[in-house]
């Protein structure tokens, strides 16, 4: 679930952004996707299949159930589909459409309300497109066991790739309604992970990022011993023509030896680690039902920066978790240096109907939207001081557009030279504008 993106798993992968949309024509092809990047990842699956069927005609609203706000948001941009679209077939899915059908099939702006299984599999847009097929398509998604591997060669732009290795989520952390959109947490066979990143290898792309609901949970469904970091090892050394590989996003408890092993030796595995830490008190911790401690977070990145002392952590923080009180919430704000994180994603409690923690003693909302602030504010100094740190710097940047870039450690770079998307460019920085460095390209 933080890519990002964004819970433990779900936060981790996912966030309430602002959804992508396609600039299409009146008759054309339209998805508009809310939440992660595996979202972003699944949508461009079902792109692939709306294309083969044939549906053009046609409004996909992949929609994200992380909080109350991204669901109304995907609410909204349904009705004004609707109205700017009279004629188009509008479908929805994704997470919110899964956990809670009903909501969405009373809408009478919807024409097909779809699973998040049946979301990625063909014969479902053969059927929208050749006959008036079931209205509602949404099955149990706890009763899936298989993640079939879908080739996807980029998205959004040229830069880099992402490969789906896993979905699903088999904790119960008490905050989050992703399991029940996801269902059981299932693996791609190595095999097919490896042979993915080996075609997008070929096809030029310099960077791959590994995705999925809770990465570092990879293999414990498939035979033998597989675990995220021997899978990362194994495709490292299979491909040795792929220059960057990266992590969307981790759980630090479920981090083995083969990982930190990978993150220690292995330069061509990026030095930048996206954490579900979600807090920094242990009461609050235990009451989320998260699997680690504070004292855990902290041993865990002194000891990645010892094995990497060039990597950047960035976390999931939520501020406002029911029961906090002001002294739980300065333990979560000290985390931040603690810990040394960079890049933060701060998230307002949002109670999800269902989950444990909507049933708990809520914070008062101006309490939590203040404490976000706060978080965010000791986000923005730390960055700060990140790209202070990093003026000065020779950097390799993987460019995102013809004009920034990011460097190994994430951070963004921007350039006066332009540069095609997907091309490694070495810069070197001279400053920075609070959000990235500036830096000039290295003749």
């Amino acid at each position: 679930m933080s890519e990002t993106v964004l819970s433990d798993a779900a936060l981790s992968a996912a966030a309430a952004e602002a959804p992508a949309v396609d600039d299409a024509r009146a008759d054309a092809l339209e998805i508009i996707t809310f939440g992660c990047r595996l979202n972003s990842y699944e949508s461009e699956v079902m792109r692939r299949h709306a294309q083969e069927a044939g549906l053009t005609d046609a409004v996909i609203v992949n929609t994200c159930a992380v909080t109350q706000e991204a669901v109304r948001q995907a609410r909204q941009a349904i009705r004004r589909a609707r109205r700017e679209r009279p004629d188009a077939k509008i479908v929805v899915t994704g997470c919110a459409a899964q956990v809670d059908p009903e909501q969405f099939a009373a809408m009478g702006e919807i024409d097909h309300v779809v699973g998040n299984a049946e979301k990625l599999e063909g014969r479902v847009f053969q059927g929208l497109t050749t006959r008036d097929d079931a209205r509602v398509q949404v099955n149990d998604i706890m009763s899936v066991k298989e993640t079939a591997g879908h080739l996807i060669d980029g998205f959004g732009s040229r830069a880099r790739a992402y490969v789906q290795i896993q979905n699903g989520c088999d904790h119960r952390c008490t905050f989050c309604i992703i399991p029940f959109g996801r269902g059981p947490s299932r693996s791609v066979p190595a095999g097919e992970v490896v042979r993915q990143v080996r075609v997008l290898a070929e096809q030029g792309y310099a960077e791959v990022v590994l995705t999925g609901v809770d990465i570092t949970s990879y293999g414990s469904d498939l035979p033998g011993e597989l675990t995220l970091g021997k899978l990362v090892a194994k495709l490292l050394k299979l491909v040795p023509e792929l220059p960057r590989l990266r992590l969307s996003s981790i759980d630090s408890i479920e981090a083995d030896e083969a990982l930190m092993r990978v993150i220690a030796e292995e330069e061509r595995l990026m030095p930048h680690l996206h954490l579900s830490l979600q807090a920094g008190d242990d009461l609050t911790l235990k009451r989320m039902k998260r699997r680690h401690s504070r004292a855990h977070s902290v041993a865990f990145c002194e000891e990645v920066r010892r094995l990497r002392p060039d990597v950047v952590f960035g976390a999931d923080l939520i501020a406002g978790f029911p029961t906090e009180t002001d002294a739980m919430f300065a333990n979560s704000l000290a985390l931040v240096d603690d810990c040394g994180l960079t890049f933060l994603h701060v998230f307002p409690f949002s109670a999800r109907p269902g989950t444990p923690a909507a049933r708990m003693p809520a914070v008062n909302g101006k309490t939590v939207t203040e404490r976000a602030r706060i978080l965010r504010m000791r986000g923005s100094e730390a960055l700060s001081a990140h790209l202070e740190r990093s003026s000065g710097r020779s950097i390799r940047i993987l460019m995102e557009n013809e004009t920034q870039g990011r460097a190994e450690d994430f951070t963004l770079v921007k350039i006066n030279t332009p540069f095609a998307p997907g091309r490694l460019v070495e810069v070197k920085a001279h400053g920075h504008d609070g959000h990235a460095l500036l830096a000039e390209v290295v003749a």
